[in-house]
């Protein structure tokens, strides 16, 4: 018997959901040290205090004290969210019957909340620079992180095929949540990206736990890891393009002038809120290409 033609036939093994954990723990990692990054730069020196602080005073003058109603309804989604996400949770847990899918996922939802609240009340503070500001620090968004976890929750108890159009939509949910923060008077940009990373660092342990613990529902079938490509495609478009933006408009709010059509804008306002904008987006396109690549095959 020739068995050389017995290997060649040999199916190629199956991977398992979360095949490559130093992947996930890499890019919480990853996303710790952005977190840490955002601190310094927009609270440990003068000109990330000042970009912060003129973007919040230039909101305020976009925004004034008789704002729309439908501006002041954003400021329910954080807590709209976590209802919609515990209902989600519930009923995934139930129609799959593993109790350990709602544990996960509650746990990393609350893990970011209590994460927040620790280095915002205790572990960090915001030092002065000369800027007129808060005497006390408010960075990362509770409000944010409560938006943006409970998306984070709904993702992890989604189905491979589903995450992407998940991420693209629980993004923009938690985008939302963190403009209105912005937008309403309640963060600064820096505030509101920072719960984002810290949401994703939560996010991406859970994940991890998520598809080793539960593998036989975290598959995809051979080619269906192309599937959500156009959602995490147009996440990563307009994450990439809102970046760019925020990055230019910084630069010439801070060192440039001379641009008529520029110049005496709110381009603080402008670039922080595209600095949040982009940061929800591109952290939206990244998790659903890491969840899609890393799910097992069916």
């Amino acid at each position: 018997m020739d068995t050389r033609n017995l290997l060649n036939r040999r199916a190629p093994a199956k991977r398992r959901a979360g095949h490559n954990p130093a992947l996930f723990l890499f890019a919480a990692l990853l996303a710790a040290a952005c977190t840490a990054v955002t601190y310094l730069g927009f609270v440990r020196t003068t000109t990330g205090q000042l970009a912060d602080e003129s973007a919040w005073r230039e909101a305020e003058a976009v925004a004034p004290s008789t704002r729309y109603p439908a501006l002041e309804i954003l400021d329910f989604l954080p807590l709209l969210s976590a209802f919609i996400a515990l209902a989600v949770i519930v009923a995934v847990s139930i129609s799959r019957r593993r109790f350990s899918v709602a544990v996960i996922a509650i746990a990393t939802m609350a893990g970011a909340n209590l994460a927040t609240q620790l280095l915002k009340n205790l572990l960090l503070d915001r030092p002065y620079r000369g800027v007129i500001t808060l005497d006390f620090n408010s960075l990362p968004s509770g409000h944010t992180t409560m938006a943006a976890s409970a998306m984070a929750a709904v993702f992890l108890v989604s189905a491979p095929r589903w995450r992407p159009a998940v991420a693209a939509l629980g993004g923009t949910y938690a985008v939302l949540a963190g403009a209105a923060t912005f937008f309403n008077l309640w963060h600064r940009p820096a505030d509101v990206v920072a719960a984002f990373l810290v949401v994703a660092t939560c996010t991406l342990v859970g994940g991890l736990v998520m598809m080793r613990t539960n593998p036989e529902w975290n598959t995809l079938p051979a080619g269906g890891r192309s599937g959500g490509r156009f959602w995490t495609r147009l996440s990563a478009i307009v994450g990439a393009l809102a970046l760019a933006v925020s990055l230019a408009l910084y630069a010439y709010a801070t060192w440039g002038s001379g641009i008529a059509l520029l110049d005496d804008k709110p381009l603080y306002f402008a670039g922080g809120l595209a600095l949040v904008v982009g940061t929800g987006y591109v952290i939206a396109a990244l998790g659903s290409w890491l969840f899609s690549q890393q799910a097992g095959d069916r």
